[in-house]
């Protein structure tokens, strides 16, 4: 277990959050294109700045892998057995394009899992946080804390939230597979880690992703997920890990309670449909 405490670390996710603001829906942003073709702002880049800061202040000897900072060598990366894994500004499109839906995201990573994960939300001050074992809970600007948990049925339709913008002829299969099953399905679509979020907060059922993702795409929301009793699982069934890749991607995977009944339903479902 961390022994870091979690105060800190939302007071520098905010403050990641703050360096972003002065560049949300400013007129004429330069955006910038990656190795990749996704996009970098300015925003991202000061975020960036404020965190790897922050996070060597508070462990300098623990090392910060961020999305704006990654080309480390494989051989290197491969020795740390606890590091930051750091995505400065999720949903930089979302951002980008004038919308909430983008997060900071700061997750303590060793051996490959998840120790525990922050997830600020600039646009409203909210933060999310937790980890396996120790609990999870959101956070509004003004204080107050309150814990949250993943619900174990569905109220009513069985809710699925998906990407905004990232699909797959796989991804669209499993959801008519699952409207087979569970009847009537109720879509939300939201961008960036929150997808977690939702789930975490009982607001939500399931969150299949059949396409690529970024290993700090998702650790910090996966953190606080697991804290509220969730789970993220490859199609084997596995924990999503973070071990040392040469491409940081991940495989596809499964966001949902961890004591779902329909749990392995789902699994066999998904491993026909990828």
């Amino acid at each position: 277990m961390s022994t870091v405490p979690f105060a800190p670390l939302i007071d520098l996710v905010r403050q990641a959050g703050a360096a972003i603001l002065p560049y949300w829906r400013m007129d004429g942003i330069d955006v910038q294109e990656k190795d990749d073709a996704s996009p970098v702002t300015a925003a991202d880049l000061a975020a960036h700045r404020v965190l790897c800061a922050g996070l060597r202040a508070l462990e300098p000897t623990v090392p910060v892998l961020s999305e704006e900072d990654c080309a480390i060598p494989l051989a290197e990366r491969a020795g740390w057995r606890r590091w930051w894994l750091v995505d400065p500004l999720d949903g930089t499109k979302e951002f980008i394009a004038g919308s909430e839906e983008f997060t900071v995201n700061v997750a303590l990573i060793e051996e490959g899992r998840v120790l525990l994960g922050v997830v600020g939300v600039p646009a409203t001050g909210c933060c999310y946080f937790g980890g396996a074992g120790l609990g999870a809970w959101s956070s509004e600007m003004s204080g107050v804390e309150r814990p949250i948990a993943v619900r174990r049925a569905p109220d009513e339709d069985f809710t699925v939230v998906a990407s905004r913008r990232h699909s797959s002829p796989a991804q669209e299969r499993l959801l008519q597979g699952l409207a087979a099953r569970f009847g009537s399905l109720r879509l939300t679509s939201v961008g960036s880690s929150l997808k977690f979020c939702l789930l975490a907060e009982g607001l939500a059922d399931f969150y299949p992703r059949l396409a690529p993702t970024s290993q700090w795409d998702t650790a910090a929301a996966q953190g606080v997920l697991e804290g509220a009793g969730g789970e993220v699982l490859d199609l084997q069934g596995r924990a999503l890990d973070y071990a040392a890749r040469a491409d940081f991607l991940n495989h596809s995977f499964l966001a949902l309670p961890r004591t779902a009944g329909w749990r392995d339903g789902l699994l066999e479902l998904a491993r026909t449909l990828e």
